[in-house]
């Protein structure tokens, strides 16, 4: 009877295991496993060194940028102070910046395997983590949320396949467990990209720390506000919302979209607002994705995957020149995407097979992607086209 019952026990673990919610940490974290993968980086060095393209160009343009010079001189500060709009701009932008540097460099570390880059991101994140102690002012959050969505790509690169030393890991570690991870782990109220970088950010730092609870959190956040970010026809006569926004009338919820009262695939809570911001929301949702996916659970094969597919068909057509119809914001639409769609159309069209013209043209006009200078950066490099 004992051996019958431990039997149906392990049975039970094993079942569990298999039907894992896709918002739960895995039982074992994948390193490199923060938008990038071990297997991406290697698909991506092979490519550089057979000087294939895309990824040579994407290469180059990396190495032509100032994230990759290799005397920039960190600049942190304190207390980063970011009014709206980064206004004041008290360390916001330096804080940005050498958060992508970080990240720079040691994806030429990966690609080169010149130690004087992963001793660059080291010097980068050593500097920021023995300094910074709060972001401060209104866009405080949102801030965190950018730079703290470069810094773990960046620290998961140089921990996990750096041979040499990194002394101030720990520091570095608690940095992002005191510092950042406060910050972002109880979401936003604000307009819908503030929460979803901010999550990606929590994911990110989530993995580097190896922190479980903190992972199932954030994940379960982005869950709720993804679905509140992008409408599917499925979801009803109105978007989805965040219940603790107590968007409970039609008018709130139309309000909240920017004016919008005609809903469609695709749209996003932003959409009406300008496509630049709706880009930094699509963009964190392909991330955290792609995230998802190297932790061992496909969210692009759930609604994530299908809000994100018809969020960037929707805005790639128009960003590509269609002209608004009258029911959509009046007709009047702010294009400007950015250089965001090659994580979500490398994995919901080659690999998942969706036809998706319109992002694919875009994609394609676009290569190669370079940085938004906020928490975007060369992912023609890292996803174009990339099977891994």
């Amino acid at each position: 009877m004992r051996r019958t019952a431990l039997l149906a026990a392990a049975a039970a673990l094993v079942a569990g295991a298999l039907v894992r919610p896709a918002d739960a940490a895995p039982g074992t974290f994948v390193h490199p496993g923060v938008t990038v993968s071990k297997g991406q980086l290697d698909f991506t060095r092979s490519k550089v060194d057979a000087g294939a393209q895309p990824w040579k160009g994407a290469f180059d343009q990396m190495m032509a940028s100032k994230y990759a010079d290799p005397n920039r001189t960190p600049r942190p500060r304190a207390v980063v102070e970011c009014g709206s709009y980064s206004n004041p701009d008290l360390g916001c932008t330096d804080e940005r910046e050498d958060a992508i540097a970080a990240y720079t460099q040691a994806l030429a570390w990966y690609v080169t395997r010149d130690e004087r880059h992963a001793r660059k991101a080291i010097e980068l994140m050593d500097a920021w983590s023995a300094v910074i102690r709060d972001h401060t002012n209104s866009n405080a959050p949102l801030q965190t949320g950018w730079a703290g969505s470069s810094w773990p790509k960046a620290a998961e690169i140089i921990k996990h396949t750096y041979t040499g030393s990194w002394a101030g890991s720990g520091r570095f570690a608690t940095m992002l467990r005191t510092v950042y991870l406060p910050e972002v782990i109880n979401g936003s109220h604000s307009n819908g990209n503030w929460e979803l970088s901010m999550m990606e950010a929590a994911v990110g730092i989530s993995v580097f720390l190896e922190d479980k609870a903190s992972y199932d959190k954030a994940m379960a956040r982005f869950r709720t506000r993804t679905a509140a970010y992008v409408y599917l026809t499925s979801d009803g006569d109105l978007p989805k919302t965040v219940p603790s926004q107590n968007l409970d009338t039609r008018e709130k919820i139309v309000k909240y979209w920017q004016g919008q009262s005609t809903f469609v695939d695709g749209l996003s809570q932003e959409t009406c607002r300008d496509f630049t911001h709706t880009g930094y929301g699509l963009s964190a949702i392909s991330h955290v994705a792609e995230t998802s996916r190297i932790q061992g659970q496909d969210l692009y094969r759930t609604d994530v995957g299908e809000r994100l597919r018809h969020g960037l068909g929707l805005h790639a057509k128009y960003q590509l020149g269609t002209a608004a119809p009258g029911w959509l914001c009046g007709g009047s639409l702010k294009p400007g995407l950015g250089p965001v769609p090659e994580v979500g159309h490398n994995a919901l069209a080659n690999r998942l097979g969706h036809a998706m013209t319109n992002t694919e043209t875009l994609t394609l006009r676009g290569r190669p992607a370079g940085s938004n200078n906020l928490f975007v950066a060369w992912e023609t490099l890292t996803h174009g086209d990339n099977p891994a």
